[in-house]
């Protein structure tokens, strides 16, 4: 291991905890004080030494490691990259890894590791590893020739049937096999949609806050995005209609709208499919966690009350299995499934490995994704409880976390003089990945907010511990 010995960091800093060390150790490899494969401390003993949370220390070398300055070798530990020229220029600062709502507004930046609270992760901890493993198995052992060949374009013949069966029965969609695309992820799903029915030079709603990658995706087609509000109803549709009565699709999160996760009310599910039907336009579903209700049994998709086949549902098992998994799928209406059968063939092949396609298959089939389901939520129900009683008691009463009927997150609103960018940050340095809502906001508008999963919350006091930096920063 090197000598070089690094000075505290300043808690009195403008920059978070981790950005300080970043750029300390980015320093001090440009000055040659570290060299090509020179070993740095593990992150336990960084921590202890400077006397900061270990997330910081992770999170910095995630970055420099992502960036190609630090190259991590198991328990070999971490070391500059060996490949870097010695005694190298000093380096041009790289950008934040945070993204400036400016530069990048619908780009979401990602720790490079699991933290605590962190957006989007179902309960690794509880997923059925041993179940997995044991399919996984049994499928190498059973292994034919074909089985090493590409997939097949749309998805195996035998996913695609239990997923339709499954939606049939959990979401009220009323589909057939040929209907449902495997697809790699939500990304994939929305963009299958824009190349086509979708044209560039047209309009489409989305909600405002929202989902911003969605809107990326959107951009990238040459669409325009038209932030749209949500209210306690869902997305205003008579507002949609107002602002932009010829978009040419909407696209919402009926189920629990991400971020804030409120349900969209019937009337507004069949306004939206009144005005999608007169118009000639279309709606993507985003059902990425429609299982998850805790006061009352999962509301049916909108999905099942599309009666004119305007309606593409788009559902995803990186929420409620694992996120490394990288498969979603998209149900197209029926007159569509010549034009997306082309289309997929040509542009949108699925990606997904074929063993991983057939595990998921077998595990539909065999009642263990139904079950996996019935103890998340009941899992999710407990954390979630637990969760809001622990930031409670750690905020003592400065503050209240907002109530939901169902989702993944809380949201934890601030008072209207206190911008949730810089707490996030702060937060962050912490080893807490708790997102700021502004960042979600598509309009000028810019309502304070953090956002925080509780799927991992499996420790009250962390919880707890999260309330008293929050109140301490406030």
């Amino acid at each position: 291991m090197t000598d070089y010995r690094f000075a505290p960091l300043a808690e009195q800093d403008s920059a978070p905890l981790y950005r300080q060390l970043y750029e300390r150790v980015r320093g001090a490899i440009a000055a040659g004080s570290l060299g090509p494969g020179d070993r740095l401390p593990s992150a336990r003993a960084l921590a202890k030494e400077l006397g900061v949370a270990r997330g910081t220390i992770e999170l910095a070398y995630s970055l420099l490691t992502s960036e190609g300055y630090l190259l991590a070798r198991g328990q070999a530990g971490t070391v500059v990259n060996p490949h870097l020229q010695a005694q190298a220029a000093p380096m041009k600062p790289a950008p934040s890894p945070a993204p400036a709502a400016e530069d990048a507004p619908d780009s979401l930046w990602r720790p490079g590791q699991l933290l605590p609270f962190q957006m989007g992760v179902p309960a690794l901890d509880a997923f059925p590893r041993k179940i997995w493993a044991r399919l996984g198995a049994r499928y190498l052992r059973g292994m034919q020739a074909d089985d090493l060949d590409y997939p097949p374009a749309h998805g195996l013949p035998a996913l695609r049937s239990a997923i339709a069966s499954y939606l049939q029965v959990s979401r009220g969609i009323d589909c057939g096999a040929h209907q449902v695309f495997v697809t790699s992820g939500w990304p994939a799903s929305l963009a299958f949609v824009a190349h086509a029915v979708l044209g560039a030079g047209q309009r489409a709603w989305v909600e405002d806050p929202g989902y911003p990658p969605a809107r990326q995706i959107l951009r990238q087609f040459g669409l325009e995005p038209v932030p749209v509000e949500v209210d306690e109803q869902g997305l205003k549709v008579e507002q949609g209609i107002a602002l932009a009565a010829d978009a040419r699709v909407a696209v919402v999160t009926p189920a629990h709208q991400s971020p804030l996760s409120m349900t969209l009310s019937l009337p507004r599910r069949q306004a939206l499919l009144d005005w999608a039907s007169s118009s000639g336009a279309w709606v993507v579903e985003d059902d990425y966690d429609g299982e998850y209700r805790y006061s009352s049994r999962p509301l049916p998709a909108l999905a099942s009350l599309d009666r004119h086949g305007r309606v593409f549902y788009a559902g995803t098992f990186s929420k409620v299995l694992f996120p490394g998994i990288r498969l979603a799928y998209l149900v197209v209406p029926q007159a569509q499934v010549a034009r997306f059968e082309q289309i997929g063939r040509a542009l949108f092949a699925a990606a997904t490995p074929r063993m991983t396609q057939a595990l998921v298959a077998d595990f539909i089939a065999e009642g263990h994704f139904t079950r996996h389901i019935q103890r998340m939520r009941r899992l999710y129900g407990e954390r979630r409880t637990e969760t809001i009683a622990a930031l409670e008691r750690g905020l003592a009463g400065c503050l209240k976390v907002e109530q939901s009927p169902g989702g993944m997150n809380l949201v934890l609103r601030l008072p209207g003089d206190a911008s949730d960018r810089p707490l996030a940050d702060h937060l962050l340095a912490h080893g807490m990945a708790v997102q700021a809502l502004s960042r979600w906001w598509a309009s000028s508008r810019r309502d304070s907010a953090l956002l925080l999963s509780f799927t991992n919350c499996t420790s009250p006091e962390q919880a707890q511990h999260l309330g008293e930096l929050i109140r301490q920063a406030l």
